[in-house]
């Protein structure tokens, strides 16, 4: 028995997909006489070795850690993250930290915005910009609080939030 098969699988595609072309035809060996031919090259070859497995990717940083950093990255005052997770349920946590002026603060928002973005979170809710003596970023199970330090002091969330307890910063 002869078996004939085409010469290219993209000559297969081709046929298959109804458009005409000629199509290149060869005749092949028997079924038993390519096993056989099969085994004797892979006999020939070297054991290959077993490649390693690629390693575990390491768990991101929090989000609040995120927001830290970028906060870090422009110079923030006071930074403190507080864990609302045992005394509310609209956020998991809050970043508190100071700037010296507007623009500083308004930086600083820049900064966390866009490093979110970079980490494919973005902000629900963004207040107080154009203002920028309190800018509130809400990123739903997190919102970040950048003020100046006047408003700070008159606000003073970290007294009104105290039986939060203060998540601690690992070093960078």
């Amino acid at each position: 028995m002869i078996r004939w098969e085409a010469a290219t699988l993209a000559d297969v595609v081709r046929y298959a997909s109804g458009r005409p072309v000629r199509i290149a035809i060869k005749k092949i060996a028997p079924v038993k006489a390519i096993r056989k031919a099969a085994v004797s090259k892979s006999a020939a070859k070297s054991p290959r070795k077993k490649a390693a497995p690629p390693p575990e990717p390491a768990a991101p940083n929090p989000t609040w850690l995120t927001c830290v950093r970028a906060a870090e990255d422009k110079k923030a005052l006071n930074i403190r993250v507080l864990d609302l997770r045992p005394v509310t349920t609209f956020a998991d946590f809050f970043v508190i930290c100071s700037g010296t002026n507007p623009r500083q603060n308004q930086a600083i928002a820049d900064e966390v915005l866009g490093t979110m973005k970079a980490r494919g979170e973005r902000a629900n809710s963004l207040e107080g910009y154009d203002n920028g003596e309190w800018i509130l970023i809400d990123f739903g199970d997190m919102v970040v609080h950048v003020f100046d330090t006047k408003s700070r002091a008159y606000y003073d969330l970290d007294r009104l939030w105290r039986d939060a307890p203060e998540v601690a910063i690992p070093a960078a």
